[in-house]
């Protein structure tokens, strides 16, 4: 019997492989450290004597204020939307953070809280000192506005995950009360007004249709708002969030608020019946307050029903007040104090079966 002749297989040659890096990955950590060096003074600048170790740690250390007999902690967290999409066509990256600032100081200050400090998440697939160090601004400049310390964050650097110049953002804050001095306060009643606080512009909700809008119509954000106009509809469009927490503050400090609703996603109709009772409903008049000639704009070049405008946008309120009759002219002297034009814009009345929280009379 024949022998099966052996055959030798050789192993293909193998070269020394390319040593990889983080880098070559796209991830610069030295990029990153230099970021962090250059928005450090930007955290430091709205530190507050409760603020225990500098940025920089694993963790943030914050003392509770003194002074607090039954504190309770609110804290609240969002993003800026769609509305980025404008910035990054815009190359606009200073008044952004002021938005994520302001959608979550806004938030927690309805129930009475102040807020304490703020941390946030910046993500994008190429870092770009100069723009992060703008986004950054923004954020520091919303803390200083609404009296909180920007105690951290996290910035990542995340190849394939975003568009070219893109990023994202989020962010949360905490906030402190007195138990006892929570709100909304149970002391609602039918006949307490509704006043309503005047909106910088869009805020930050409502943006996906505001870029259908623009989408649709071919409309040029360089472009004035209207002939005449002294700014373009992206500068209209960009106007950050209003920051409505020292005015907020005050009055529930001098005890003249029952209940703040802050004007986010949904509108009036979705946001002001979120903190009454189950007994009231807020009935409101559209013509109380001023027509905005943003959302004029918006709504004729959108061909947007009013319904789907007031559930869409602020249309021009971007926080509400509610409080008893007689503390009106004293609320409305102080919004005045605070460069706020404010409106009664309607009141509490007994909801009986069957009624919804929200009446609107156009």
């Amino acid at each position: 019997m024949a022998q099966a002749k052996k055959t030798t297989r050789k192993s293909p040659s193998r070269r020394p492989a390319k040593r990889l890096s983080y880098a070559d990955a796209g991830v610069s950590i030295e990029t990153g450290d230099a970021f962090i060096g250059k928005i450090a003074p930007l955290a430091k600048a709205t530190r507050r004597p409760e603020v225990l170790a500098p940025l920089g740690g694993f963790g943030s250390l914050f003392a509770i204020p003194k002074g607090y007999r039954d504190p309770v902690l609110v804290s609240g967290t969002d993003g800026v939307g769609t509305k980025l999409k404008l910035a990054f066509e815009m190359n606009k990256h200073d008044t952004i953070g002021i938005d994520l600032v302001a959608m979550c100081v806004n938030d927690i200050v309805v129930q009475g809280a102040e807020p304490l400090f703020f941390l946030d998440y910046f993500s994008t697939g190429k870092l770009k000192p100069a723009i992060g160090t703008q986004v950054v601004k923004g954020i520091a400049k919303g803390c200083k506005l609404s009296g909180c310390a920007l105690v951290g964050g996290e910035t990542a650097e995340m190849p394939g995950m975003y568009a070219p110049g893109e990023y994202d953002l989020a962010g949360f804050s905490v906030g402190i009360a007195e138990r006892k001095q929570l709100l909304p306060a149970k002391a609602m009643r039918a006949g307490d007004v509704v006043i309503g606080l005047a909106s910088s512009g869009v805020h930050s909700n409502g943006f996906s249709l505001v870029r259908k809008i623009i989408e649709t119509r071919g409309l040029s954000l360089k472009k004035p708002l209207r002939p005449g106009a002294k700014k373009t509809l992206g500068q209209y469009l960009l106007e950050p969030t209003k920051i409505y927490v020292p005015l907020a503050l005050e009055l529930h400090r001098k005890g003249l608020a029952k209940g703040f609703a802050h004007i986010t996603g949904g509108g009036l109709i979705g946001n002001l019946p979120r903190v009454l009772p189950g007994s009231l409903k807020a009935r409101v008049t559209r013509g109380a307050w001023p027509r905005s000639p943003l959302f004029e704009f918006l709504q004729e070049q959108g061909n947007v029903a009013d319904a789907e405008m007031l559930k869409t946008f602020n249309c021009g309120v971007g926080f509400t007040i509610i409080a008893a009759e007689k503390d009106a002219p004293k609320i409305l002297a102080l919004c005045k104090a605070h460069k706020t034009p404010a409106w009664i814009i309607g009141d509490l009345a007994r909801r009986k079966s069957g009624d919804e929280a929200f009446e609107i009379t156009w």
